[in-house]
């Protein structure tokens, strides 16, 4: 392969994100999760950023923030990013661990793929792994296995390339009535209650809430870009949660109070033609039934296939941002009012 996937750099065996140790100090240090030999003579290395705080404690809590399991999510490499840099200039707030795991997948990556080159698995669909399985499967395992213990455990996503999401998470209606207090904290948009049927059980997400590491699911941005706004967003959330753990003594912002669904409550806008989607109001803005969302348009004849119309009133928390369409693409969806 040629270009600049080719090329060296963070995602290598002799890069990482998210932390070089403090000279002098152990309380910044890159630890490997799971480091394996590839067929092409490579090396495929999962590492992630321990900060330890400047103080011992006989069992201080810790908390995990996953993510990079999808290549073509980044969002959570400035997350990562940040959470490392606020820590570092404060360390003496610190109470408890902090692990960063900026690149589960760090193959995708590199490669900007959704899913794990060459074998096109979607790794999000390969918890709790096996030791003793193939090599996907021992990766997962080795993240499970690594995580577990933690007091708390946050994994990061971005949407696709398609559509723009505002910051929100996402719960299974099994673990809401544990998540839901802490996913208040998170200082996002909304909190998205799924279906036990809508949930897959083989995330790490679902894994990890199995095994009793209470894990939220963070989604927002656009796919392979990161809105800087909305990771700082998420940053601050992730703080206050902190602070409500006895990780972080420093100080936080006051979270905003998310809107709050479950199925049922949310409205998908969906094309029933193609042709260029031009939306005609903005992203996170409040809409009212029988307002326009956009036009589907035919390029060719300059004339307005179909307007998109809201069904109810609400938020418009998803919005494509890929003009093509086709009939069946996902176009919007809308928070319902009460």
């Amino acid at each position: 392969m040629n270009g600049e996937a080719d090329a060296p750099g963070l995602w290598s065996s002799e890069h990482f994100l998210c932390g070089a140790q403090v000279p002098g100090k152990d309380l910044d240090v890159i630890q490997s999760v799971i480091e394996m030999e590839l067929p092409v003579g490579e090396k495929l290395a999962v590492k992630k950023n321990r900060i330890l705080p400047e103080k011992e404690a006989r069992r201080p809590r810790r908390i995990s923030i996953v993510s990079g399991t999808h290549g073509d999510e980044l969002e959570g490499q400035y997350v990562c990013y940040e959470i490392a840099r606020r820590l570092r200039e404060d360390m003496g707030h610190l109470e408890g661990i902090v692990d960063l795991y900026p690149a589960l997948n760090p193959m995708g990556i590199h490669l900007a793929s959704h899913s794990i080159p060459r074998l096109e698995l979607d790794m999000n669909r390969t918890f709790p792994g096996d030791p003793a399985g193939d090599m996907t499967e021992k990766v997962a395992a080795a993240v499970v296995e690594d995580i577990a213990g933690s007091d708390f455990c946050v994994d990061v996503h971005a949407s696709d390339i398609f559509v723009q999401e505002i910051p929100q998470v996402r719960i299974s209606q099994d673990f809401a009535e544990k998540l839901l207090p802490y996913a208040k904290l998170m200082n996002v948009d909304m909190i998205w209650v799924n279906a036990t049927a809508t949930v897959h059980e083989s995330t790490l997400a679902h894994s990890m809430n199995l095994l009793g590491v209470p894990t939220l699911v963070v989604e927002m941005g656009l796919g392979s870009s990161i809105h800087m706004g909305y990771g700082s967003q998420v940053v601050d959330g992730i703080f206050r949660l902190m602070k409500e753990l006895g990780i972080w003594s420093g100080k936080t912002v006051e979270t905003q109070m998310p809107a709050i669904s479950s199925d049922g409550r949310v409205e998908f806008v969906r094309s029933d033609v193609d042709g260029i989607f031009l939306p005609r109001m903005e992203h996170n803005h409040l809409v009212r039934k029988g307002g326009l969302i956009g036009e589907v348009v035919d390029p060719f004849e300059g004339t307005v296939k179909r307007r998109i119309l809201a069904g109810e009133n609400g938020l418009l928390f998803t919005l494509r941002t890929y003009p093509v369409v086709y009939a069946g693409s996902l176009l919007a969806r809308i928070l319902m009012d009460n």
